[in-house]
């Protein structure tokens, strides 16, 4: 008879992406504070525009790579990291690169947590009775409408949106893809802050980041998420009616 058990070092090894990104998350919270802050872009702002004019395609690379590190390790400064994106390359395209680093960042996390702990959950709560169960059903039901609301939600975490799904065994291709057009909204209202930050700077002012938390702005935003929870909305009715 064949033993399926998994040896101890490759559990070990399962856990080393996760407890790597932990890792320098922590350290980075600490080390890159200043480093990644809106004061550094406003004290390297020409420094920046120069070598963005001298390569241009070679900055779009180098912003998308430093970007998904910034998201993969859970570093602090992506909302500065988004601003930087509107500032260099105005609000298109700088939001078709900012939701692209964004999306590889929110993949690594995806992956390390899925590989880590998120299969055998997933198969522990497929295996389960009771609420669990019913929970992991529910939301097994429903991938789509949940993975667009958690991302459409901006009290949701980025963090925890990308460790959830990993969690309850979500599929790669539909976290991709929730996530590329699940942040635009939240990712355009940033980055076309960060497309007028020259005048920003000209005035000596810090810019507005709880703009996305203004009516004209939140309430558009609100609407997105009603219109991805509708699908839930409608299939508990019918349950209700038993049709």
């Amino acid at each position: 008879m064949t033993d399926t058990t998994v040896p101890p070092r490759a559990g070990v090894l399962r856990h080393l992406p996760l407890a790597l990104i932990l890792t320098v998350a922590l350290i980075g919270a600490f080390a890159l504070r200043d480093q990644l802050s809106f004061e550094a872009l406003r004290d390297n702002r020409e420094a920046l525009l120069a070598f963005r004019d001298a390569n241009y395609m070679g900055t779009v690379l180098a912003f998308i790579a430093l970007y998904v590190v910034i998201v993969g390790f859970s570093l602090p400064g992506a909302t500065v990291a988004t601003l930087t994106g509107g500032f260099l390359f105005a609000t298109f395209p700088g939001v078709l690169f900012n939701v692209t680093g964004a999306t590889l960042g929110a993949v690594v996390i995806f992956l390390a947590a899925r590989w880590g702990l998120g299969e055998r959950l997933a198969a522990r709560m497929e295996a389960s009775d009771g609420t669990v169960k019913r929970l992991k059903d529910g939301i097994d039901e429903n991938q789509w409408s949940v993975l667009f609301l958690i991302r459409l939600v901006p009290a949701v975490p980025f963090f925890v949106a990308n460790l959830l799904p990993a969690m309850v065994g979500v599929p790669l291709h539909r976290f991709v893809i929730s996530t590329f057009l699940g942040i635009i909204p939240g990712g355009l209202v940033y980055t076309s802050v960060g497309a007028g930050l020259g005048d920003v700077f000209a005035r000596g002012e810090t810019p507005n980041l709880g703009i996305i938390f203004e009516p004209q702005i939140l309430l558009p935003i609100l609407g997105l998420c009603a219109l991805a929870a509708l699908p839930m909305v409608l299939k508990g009715l019918r349950g209700r009616k038993g049709i």
